[in-house]
Formats: structure tokens, sequence, C-alpha cells
């Protein structure tokens, strides 16, 4: 409508201009002329904002939740680019508000578990049903510990999310690191009843990062081996130089990772194909999260030998 009224103003202001300056007014050529004008505006006008219209709508349904219309992009030009621009964060927005269900769905999921556990103990404590002895305070206790490892897991989603994520960076001798990680691991297996043992081979390096974000890695990473280890199963952590970087290695006899879901066992609130779970789901997208900081790598890999077999690359020199 807009170029029809600038259609119509420029041609009106070239008879005036006629009338004017010549004496002349060719009224019927004038008519003529600005009929075809605007007939053949409208024509193309239509064409060139059709997508206009479509992101209208396509915006219409987004404000009622709908994410799945999306625009035909039938041109090269600018009007093109914005149909294009338009899709992807139609698809960007889809994928968001399909994460925060998940979210919810799952964190609502992980957290009614313990309480669950904790309220039934509680009232056969309160109720006279059961006496407040050792084992059942050991279970009420690890219930509470679950509960605050997924609130750490969630604060630590957090700033991810708001990228908010200062490291404290010193030098690390490694092979002490890993005997302090191993230490702990080998306490919890120890406190869970699982008989699982643990191997370390690391010769003398010293990489440069947050000992206590990376401790979290593979404090993460030797408990998820453990978990999923046969009894009397051998989880390794193996390190070696390769070129500038450290690749540190964490293997497992357990049933191992499906080719096919080892990209996803990185993603928030995945845990894959394994059974013998119990894990919020989070741990492993934190662990790659910390990762990333590091300027690293970690991926699931090939193993070797049946098991599951996870990759970690640092660099030996400090990058801002």
């Amino acid at each position: 409508m807009k170029i029809i009224m600038v259609l119509l103003a420029g041609g009106g202001s070239g008879l005036i201009w006629f009338y004017l300056w010549l004496g002349w007014f060719p009224f019927w050529t004038g008519v003529t002329a600005t009929v075809i004008g605007v007939t053949i505006v409208q024509f193309l006008a239509r064409g060139m904002t059709s997508p206009l219209r479509e992101m209208t709508r396509a915006a219409r349904d987004m404000a009622q939740g709908d994410y799945t219309r999306r625009i035909r992009a039938t041109s090269a030009d600018e009007v093109g680019e914005l149909a294009v621009a338009f899709n992807q964060m139609s698809a960007d927005l889809a994928a968001a508000d399909r994460q925060r269900r998940e979210l919810i769905a799952n964190v609502s999921h992980e957290l009614r578990t313990p309480i669950t556990a904790l309220q039934g103990l509680l009232e056969n404590i309160v109720d006279g049903v059961a006496a407040a002895e050792p084992a059942m305070m050991q279970t009420a206790l690890a219930q509470t510990e679950r509960l605050g490892r997924l609130v750490t897991e969630l604060l630590d989603l957090s700033r991810i999310d708001a990228g908010v994520a200062p490291l404290i960076r010193r030098p690390i001798d490694v092979p002490s690191f890993l005997d302090d990680v191993v230490r702990e691991a080998e306490v919890n297996v120890a406190g869970s009843g699982r008989d699982v043992h643990f191997k370390v081979a690391c010769p003398h390096v010293v990489v440069t990062g947050d000992r206590e974000r990376l401790h979290q890695v593979f404090a993460n990473l030797l408990d998820n081996a453990a978990r999923h280890s046969p009894a009397g199963g051998l989880v390794e952590v193996r390190a070696e130089r390769r070129d500038d970087h450290l690749l540190i290695a964490v293997s497992d006899e357990g049933e191992g990772i499906p080719p096919d879901e080892r990209h996803r066992v990185f993603e928030r609130f995945t845990r894959g194909e394994r059974p013998g779970g119990g894990g919020t789901g989070l741990g492993l997208a934190i662990a790659r999260w910390v990762v990333q900081l590091h300027h690293g790598t970690i991926a699931a890999v090939d193993p070797e030998h049946p098991g599951c077999l996870i990759h970690v690359t640092l660099p030996l020199t400090s990058k801002s």
C-alpha cells in the first residue's frame, strides 16, 4: 500500500509539473499510466512482501508457543536472507523451548526421588515404625548428599548459561593430582560397597589449570566408571604426552557406550543407554564445559578392550 501511495504521489507530482511549467495537463494519459503502474507495482509488491506476511503470521504463532512454522525463501535478495534468518531463529527458539521443558521435567524427577525417600524414612521414625538406626541414617545421608550434588550441578549449569566461569589457574602436578582423585574415588567405592579397583599410570608432567574444576571432571569420570564396572572390575587412568597436549584416558570394563550414543552422553540430562545409572545426567555436560574452559577436549572413543573409554586432552601451555 505504501509503495502504491509513493507511486501515486510521484505521478501526481509529475502531472502538476507539466501543468505549472508547460501549461499542459495530460489527464487521460496520466490516468492510464497511473493505472498501469499501480497494477504492475501491486503485482510485484505482492510477490516481494509475501515472505513478510508469512513472517507476521509465524510471529503470531510463535507468541502462542508454536515454533513449527517455517518461511519459504523464494529469492536470494534481502527478503530471502531475512526469511532464512527467521527460520534459523524459529529453530533456535524451538530447541530452547524443548530444553526448558526437558529441564523442568528432569529436575522435578531428580528432586522427587531423594525427597520421597527422605520423607518415607522420617515418617517411619516419627511414627515409631522404625528407629533412627545408623543404617537408616546412612540412607538418609546418602539421599541428602544426592540432593546436594544436584543443587551444585544446577548452580554450575546456571553459570554455564550465564557465561560466568572464573578459573583459578595454577600449575598442577598431574601425577599427584590424579593420585588424589583416585584416592577419593577408592573411598567412595568402599563406602558404597562396590568391588572395583583403580590403576594410575602417569609420567611427571605439569599443566596449568583450575585444580578444583579439573578435580570435578575426573571425580565424575571415575565415579561413572566405577558405577558401570562389574564386580572385581578395573578402572584405569592413563596419562601421556602428545605433542603440545596431555592425553588422559579413563577406561572401565563395563558394558560400554553404543557408538551412536557417544556423541550424546555429554549433553544435559543424557545418561545414554548404559544400565545401572543413578546420576543426574548433568555430570558429563559440566565436565565438557570445564574441559572446554581449559581449551581442551573430551570425548567417548572406541575402546581397545570391552568397556568404556573417555579421552580428555589438555594443553600443556597455558592459554588466556
